[in-house]
């Protein structure tokens, strides 16, 4: 199929190209309660190509577009989709850049159980582990999906590069509920790079107490400036607007006004936030290199990152774009962490971070009203805080959470935060 694609480029004209080929294998679980009511393997073969077209004028000009191509197409079709594609690119033009440098190299196999095992025994192993916690009488999880990936990635373009490596992926989402004293259900998401199944089990207990403490939560909660607490996905969510802030594209574009080498956190009385990108795969999909990036050290920016045309742009060596980052930050015990008056929210709605205004928010599902040595559960409210002003004074927890996505402390402790009540 590969050379099927060449030559359909080569006989429209088309220069500039990088194919993206992916073969992947998914199996697929869906289980009532604890009882598995759907199982499904799908197999997935694909080949995404992108053409670019220069544009003349008065300032050079560089276009793109992406076109997916199926196995089961015929030449006339394979022709037809990529002259639509090249016709296309020259409407998208952007100021001219150079494509990604050539590169080959032995394909890179991924290490782990995850990559090696069949996928039918990492879903179950995975599933025993999401279901283990389910022993209680008045919680429990009512639905669940898990999915187990293996793929294949190859990377070509017209430029010479050749490269190509294994990946593995467990992700999966389920809903907990609680029927008394009040009927509520809770939705719960995971993604991990490897076989966690503590973390999982972890993840899950924990989803347990929480919506046995919303069904028994109070609309007490007052308007006011409280110590924020925030754990789990809502930490990493904060965390992101250090690297959204950083992104090459955000820099270009005049959104965002830092600088490498300053201090970004500004002056701080807290923890000064220190970050890595981490490369989740050997290549992006452009076929750069990845590799781990430190981002902050001490609230001090040390990088630009993204893909290869923005980096371009600010005449930095491209990095390629990151799923994960890792967050080193953590001095205090999660108990000392939350003691004296705060706010530990641990569910929303629909919590957002801003990385344009710095604002972060939601509507309250669950949280813990600590005061007076007293733990109340709450709902009901939101929250609106800002990463400017709360960043002088930031405190995380020594203990640790982990996903495909982040790896960093559990809990974050953010002072003066406002919240709506009732």
């Amino acid at each position: 199929m590969i050379e099927r694609i060449k030559g359909a480029l080569s006989r429209c004209g088309i220069a500039l190209w990088r194919i993206n080929e992916l073969t992947e294998e998914t199996a697929e679980l869906f289980f009532v309660r604890k009882q598995l009511d759907t199982r499904r393997i799908k197999d997935v073969h694909k080949y995404t190509v992108t053409v670019f077209r220069d544009v003349e004028g008065d300032k050079p000009g560089r276009g793109l577009t992406s076109v997916q191509l199926l196995p089961s197409m015929e030449d006339g079709q394979l022709d037809e989709e990529l002259r639509g594609a090249y016709y296309a690119a020259q409407f998208a033009a952007n100021p001219h850049y150079d494509l990604p440098d050539p590169v080959q190299a032995p394909p890179v196999e991924k290490a782990g159980e995850l990559a090696r095992a069949p996928l039918a025994e990492s879903a179950g192993k995975m599933a025993r582990a999401l279901f283990a916690p389910d022993v209680h009488e008045d919680a429990f999880i009512n639905s669940a999906e898990l999915f187990i990936s293996r793929s294949a990635h190859r990377i070509l373009s017209s430029a010479g590069t050749d490269v190509s490596y294994a990946d593995a992926r467990v992700s999966g989402e389920f809903v907990v509920q609680c029927t008394q004293p009040e009927d509520v259900e809770m939705y719960h998401s995971f993604r991990y790079d490897q076989l966690e199944e503590q973390a999982l089990s972890a993840k899950a207990e924990e989803a347990l107490t929480f919506v046995r403490d919303r069904a028994r939560a109070q609309r007490v909660l007052k308007s006011g400036t409280y110590d924020l607490v925030l754990s789990g996905n809502q930490v990493s969510a904060v965390l992101s607007y250090y690297v959204e802030r950083s992104a090459a594209s955000m820099v270009y574009a005049r959104y965002s006004t830092w600088q490498r080498g300053e201090t970004v956190q500004g002056e701080t009385a807290g923890e000064g936030v220190e970050l890595t990108l981490r490369a989740t795969a050997p290549y992006s999909a452009e076929g750069i290199p990845m590799a781990d990036l430190p981002l902050l050290h001490g609230g001090r920016l040390l990088a630009y990152h993204g893909p290869n045309r923005f980096c371009r742009y600010l005449e930095v060596q491209p990095t390629g774009s990151y799923e994960k980052m890792s967050c080193a930050n953590g001095s205090l015990p999660f108990a000392q962490l939350k003691q004296g008056p705060c706010l530990w929210a641990v569910d929303f709605s629909d919590f957002q971070m801003d990385a344009m205004s710095g604002h972060f928010g939601g509507e309250i599902r669950l949280a813990y009203l600590i005061e007076d040595g007293k733990v109340t559960p709450v709902t009901g409210g939101s929250v609106n805080g800002s990463i400017l002003e709360a960043q002088k004074d930031l405190a995380f927890s020594t203990e640790r959470y982990l996903t495909a996505r982040y790896d960093g402390p559990y809990a974050l402790r953010l002072r003066g935060v406002s919240v709506a009540g009732q």
